[in-house]
């Protein structure tokens, strides 16, 4: 973790997807959303996406709902992790798809050499480590890797796109559960768990998504985030539980029903929710996006940032991207 930040504290989330089992007929996906006329038509995609709702209490972005993710702890960074990836050392980057983008152009929360900062674990893999605790902290569902799936792991091409994920069923809900307080608790217990549970987290299903800073002003002046986010797709919506204290009430919904539930005011999302969400709405398969997000996830990313302002007849959000030398505003919300 960066200690040297005066602004933003690092943080990181999962935009979690899950195939529905009864997933729409073939031509209703190919025609994707040329014939969609009406957001209501959730028909036209074949998954759905999680969203968690804060408590009205929290002191960022209270009742908003979000995608699963938190801050970074200095375990997510811990030397034990190597003997726990030992398997997977050896390859660059843990075995994680290397990205090709320019360290000049790369956000500072994935181009910042860690080893400089202390830590033995790659910047991205950490990310990667707090991004499946956090989910797990939050909802419940566990992103994780048994050890007899390690070799399958280890063996696989990095130019071959991976499968789906499925998610295993190897422990039952009441020793998760019981773990699952043990983390919430205390974040270094992440290690133990899967030390005695025998599994890593699943880094590897998640693609590298986008970077977005927290705007000045609207959510607090001592609350602002540098957040990593990553995507992963599921095979099936998995068995989801919020945890009663951060998180309240949590939503699966296809991408087009969350943007008609946030149109109607049934709902509240934040910029960064709201854009890649729309990114989400090209692609009604959720195969597409799968592929789309392996794909372009060794391009790397840019940095974002929102900017809310005050008009004469409301209020709006600009959205920026930083390309190091000024701010580019490309869309409003």
């Amino acid at each position: 973790m960066n200690t040297a930040l005066k602004h933003w504290r690092e943080a990181a989330t999962v935009i979690l997807t899950a195939g529905l089992r009864r997933a729409p007929p073939a031509d209703t996906l190919k025609a994707g959303l040329e014939k969609v006329t009406d957001v209501a038509h959730k028909s036209a995609f074949d998954y759905e996406v999680l969203l968690l709702k804060r408590s009205r209490n929290s002191g960022f972005m209270p009742n908003a709902y979000v995608f699963p993710g938190g801050l970074v702890d200095a375990s997510d960074f811990s030397s034990e992790w190597q003997e726990l990836f030992n398997p997977f050392t050896k390859a660059p980057n843990y075995g994680v798809k290397v990205v090709k983008q320019s360290p000049e152009t790369r956000p500072p929360i994935f181009a910042t050499d860690r080893s400089q900062l202390g830590s033995p674990i790659p910047g991205d893999v950490a990310f990667r480590i707090c991004a499946v605790r956090e989910t797990f902290e939050e909802s419940g569902v566990l992103l994780a890797l048994p050890k007899d799936e390690y070799s399958v792991t280890r063996t696989r091409s990095l130019d071959t796109q991976p499968s789906l994920t499925r998610l295993s069923g190897q422990w039952g809900t009441e020793v998760l559960s019981k773990w699952r307080s043990r983390v919430i608790g205390d974040p270094a217990n992440f290690i133990k768990m899967c030390r005695e549970l025998q599994c890593l987290p699943n880094i590897w299903a998640l693609h590298e998504w986008g970077n977005w800073l927290t705007p000045i002003g609207l959510y607090g002046k001592q609350r602002r985030y540098d957040t990593a986010f990553y995507i992963c797709c599921l095979q099936e919506t998995p068995h989801t539980l919020h945890d009663d204290k951060e998180i309240v009430h949590f939503k699966w919904s296809t991408p087009l029903d969350v943007l008609r539930s946030y149109k109607s005011r049934d709902i509240w999302i934040a910029p960064p929710q709201y854009y890649d969400i729309g990114r989400m709405c090209r692609f009604p398969a959720l195969r597409d996006l799968h592929h789309f997000a392996w794909q372009r996830s060794s391009e790397g990313c840019e940095q974002w940032l929102p900017v809310h302002m005050l008009t004469s007849d409301g209020f709006g959000t600009l959205c920026t991207k930083r390309t190091w030398t000024h701010l580019e505003m490309v869309a409003v919300f």
